[in-house]
């Protein structure tokens, strides 16, 4: 599995941690940024991993910045891309599971290091249900193809 990870300059520290982690697991991991020192801005990182994402080069993605909030929204603006902020257990498993969410949020601010380290396992080792989440996904997906809101 290729995983992309992308930070902003207040996500940099974990998202190194992240790219250990990950690597010495022997996960493919593609590094997006941002660097040490270096001032970043979420939506050029978010918007620049979910449209790799969206290409099929990544099978999911990880992407930090201080709360996780503005990573998720500017990745959901990606045709295709489903992205979760993800906070504890609970939600980095039904990310997954029940919203096929192939982009995780998380915020540096928020999230401490073994936790994040922890939810990452958790959203990799959980696979989409589908069911009765099936036909959620599904109506989200049309809404997205006629480019234009639900309802």
């Amino acid at each position: 599995m290729s995983i992309a990870i992308g930070a902003d300059d207040a996500g940099v520290a974990l998202k190194d941690r992240l790219v250990s982690m990950l690597r010495e697991s022997g996960t493919e991991v593609a590094d997006y940024g941002a660097a040490a020192g270096e001032e970043t801005d979420y939506p050029d990182v978010a918007l620049t991993v979910a449209e790799a994402v969206a290409r099929g080069e990544h099978e999911r993605a990880i992407l930090i910045c201080g709360t996780g909030i503005g990573m998720a929204i500017a990745a959901n603006k990606v045709p295709g891309v489903y992205a979760a902020q993800v906070h504890d257990a609970y939600s980095a498993e039904r990310a997954r599971k029940s919203n096929n969410a192939q982009v995780m949020t998380l915020g540096a601010r928020v999230v401490g290091p073994e936790l994040a380290e922890s939810l990452v396992r958790i959203w990799l080792e959980s696979e989409f249900q589908g069911g009765a989440s099936a036909r959620k996904v599904a109506k989200i997906a049309a809404a997205e193809a006629r480019g234009r809101p639900l309802g």
